[in-house]
């Protein structure tokens, strides 16, 4: 069922002004978050506007960050949209990757959202996807352009998926801004984007766990595991080292 709108997605950290980009572009009014926690529990999607005379429509999911929930159930949150999506014929255009440029350095949680996307995505896909830095207003410009490059040209941030075909746009906070970010995804659009966990779900017939980015949960999660067990060694050391002046002091 092809209904000739372009579908784009819009991902990113909680906290990244997923949803206010996706207000601003389209004109809804979903909830926005103003606390720590995410506000975005379920992907949803804009009513249809107009650009340039192509109907688009955009779908906010939540962010690999949630105070509440695992990564693993974002996951599937954000996997069985795509999947219903995908059988519904609601196939995407592209992909926008939301980054604050106001961000002092690309954190630990930003590293592991751009790993979710990118497994989410697969690398057959990076021409259709945009990185996009906002937040422009509330950094000096200076400062910013240098992130800016620095966020092109280091391995460890969006280098690799830039040389792979993905660019790198700017959001100043207004409409016009979001639409010239969505209109390098309409003039590049040359068919329906298929992403990897779509694939692997509904064309290679995979559970959710099967997937390569249930797979980098289970990294994630193992890796934030042994980051709490070596902080309770510390801890512990901390107590017993504690312990043991206290004892030399009284003997």
């Amino acid at each position: 069922m092809d209904t000739g709108e372009l579908v784009v997605a819009v991902m990113g950290p909680t906290g990244s002004g997923k949803t206010t980009f996706v207000n601003v572009a389209s004109g809804s009014n979903f909830l926005v978050g103003q606390g720590l926690g995410s506000t975005t529990e379920h992907a949803c999607m804009t009513g249809t506007f107009q650009l340039d005379g192509h109907p688009v429509r955009l779908v906010d999911t939540p962010g690999f960050d949630d105070t509440t929930r695992t990564d693993l159930d974002i996951l599937r949150t954000i996997a069985d949209y795509l999947t219903s999506a995908y059988k519904e014929g609601k196939t995407l255009a592209g992909v926008i990757y939301i980054h604050r440029i106001s961000d002092v350095r690309m954190s630990g949680v930003s590293r592991k959202n751009f790993k979710m996307f990118r497994k989410i995505c697969g690398e057959r896909t990076l021409k259709n996807v945009v990185v996009m830095t906002n937040m422009w207003g509330s950094v000096n410009a200076s400062i910013a352009e240098a992130r800016e490059r620095e966020l092109a040209t280091e391995e460890l941030c969006f280098k690799p998926v830039l040389d792979a075909g993905a660019k790198m746009l700017r959001h100043y906070g207004t409409r016009d801004s979001a639409h010239e970010v969505l209109r390098h995804i309409v003039s590049n659009h040359a068919g329906s984007v298929v992403l990897d966990l779509q694939r692997e779900l509904v064309i290679e017939h995979k559970s959710l766990e099967q997937t390569s980015a249930a797979d980098a949960c289970k990294d994630e999660a193992a890796k934030e595991a042994e980051r709490r067990h070596q902080e309770e060694l510390e801890r512990s050391k901390r107590e017993m080292e504690g312990m043991s002046s206290v004892r030399v002091a009284y003997a």
